[in-house]
């Protein structure tokens, strides 16, 4: 009997352990199922409650698919249903993490009738003062009329609470940001690939990327080493980069690959061990996302007290190159650093921001 009774236990700590390591959508995630019609007042809704696996604060809509607000159409990202957060609105809900395991958080937001839109992303429990992401969300990077985002924490506990939060303040109280699919992921430790002293130099390890989708997820800017949702770079810049899958992009390597979306503003950073008076090679690959981004792209490329910029001419139809730059350590730590020189937008007069692609990064010790 203590035999089964061990065995019970046993499994069910495995199905807790598998359950928890899920990717995808959190429970209702894409907010289809919705209040009833008694927990509503128009669009608002009335009940804490009302949407299954989330509890709300503040002043929330619930909004279908085409609703106009005036003459403004309000853009539901995927599905029937989404939901709108007003001034000072939350929305919640608890889930089940491994602890001591990290995460990214993904999430499609459109902005509405506020110009300067912003939100915050946190989870409890939580023992960094002040760790929450501000995620600004006043750049429309597609012509889709919305974005996904992405966001990276520690778990600390094997229950935890994921907030979405409005900080907002404007004249009209309803006015704010749409949020829809709600997704998690959990994230490998990056680690150091043989021949590679970078970490996921390769961009294989990042956030979830909805499938279906042919906008790929943004990660935010001033995203720091260690809370990162694309493990082991920082994003040192003040506009977003673009995470992208080869099932929707052209990729020059693997299936994931990061996309320059906004010029000078967008910067991607990595800081690695090195010996100073020691030479070493930064090779890397660029290229174009086979998403009709066309024209003369140049990426600039920095590490120690060396810097290149490599051109590359894009069709728009994919394709990529390989560079190297050569560098001296002038210290024990060496900041690579990748930006795009140029800015750029699609030719399919759509207005979407685009940009050269980066890849397959390696930076490798050469010896005298």
């Amino acid at each position: 009997m203590k035999r089964v009774s061990s065995l019970i236990v046993l499994l069910c700590a495995i199905l807790h352990i598998a359950s928890s390591l899920s990717d995808g959508l959190l429970p209702n995630g894409n907010f289809e199922n919705g209040p009833k019609p008694s927990q509503l007042k128009g669009t608002k809704v009335t009940d804490p409650h009302a949407i299954p696996f989330w509890e709300i604060s503040g002043f929330v809509e619930y909004i279908k698919s085409g609703q106009k607000q005036g003459d403004m159409v309000l853009v539901v990202p995927q599905g029937a249903s989404a939901v709108r957060l007003g001034d000072e609105a939350s929305i919640k809900t608890k889930i089940s993490v491994t602890n001591g395991m990290f995460y990214s958080i993904s999430f499609s937001a459109t902005r509405t009738c506020a110009q300067e839109e912003k939100l915050n992303v946190s989870v409890t429990p939580n023992t960094e003062p002040k760790d929450f992401g501000v995620l600004p969300i006043q750049t429309v990077y597609s012509s889709d009329g919305w974005d996904s985002y992405s966001w990276g924490f520690l778990a600390q506990s094997n229950l935890i609470e994921i907030v979405i939060h409005n900080p907002g303040r404007e004249k009209d109280p309803a006015c704010g940001p749409l949020i829809d699919s709600v997704a998690i992921k959990a994230l490998r430790k990056p680690t150091r690939q043989r021949g590679n002293m970078l970490k996921n130099g390769n961009f294989e390890e990042g956030p979830y990327i909805f499938p279906k989708t042919n906008w790929g997820v943004l990660i935010p800017p001033n995203i720091e080493d260690d809370h990162s949702p694309l493990p082991g770079w920082m994003i040192e810049s003040i506009k977003a980069v673009k995470y992208i899958d080869s099932g929707h992009f052209g990729v020059p390597e693997g299936t994931r690959a990061v996309e320059l979306v906004a010029g000078r503003e967008s910067a991607l950073a990595q800081i690695v061990k090195t010996i100073p008076g020691k030479t070493y090679d930064l090779i890397f690959s660029i290229g174009d996302a086979k998403n009709s981004c066309e024209g003369s792209m140049m990426v600039e490329a920095s590490a120690g007290r060396g810097l290149i910029q490599v051109p590359y001419e894009s069709k728009g139809a994919g394709g990529f190159k390989r560079a190297k730059l050569s560098f001296k350590a002038v210290s024990t730590r060496t900041r690579v650093r990748f930006l795009s020189t140029f800015y750029h937008m699609k030719s399919d007069n759509t207005g979407s921001l685009c940009g050269p692609v980066l890849d397959d990064v390696r930076l490798v010790s050469i010896r005298s």
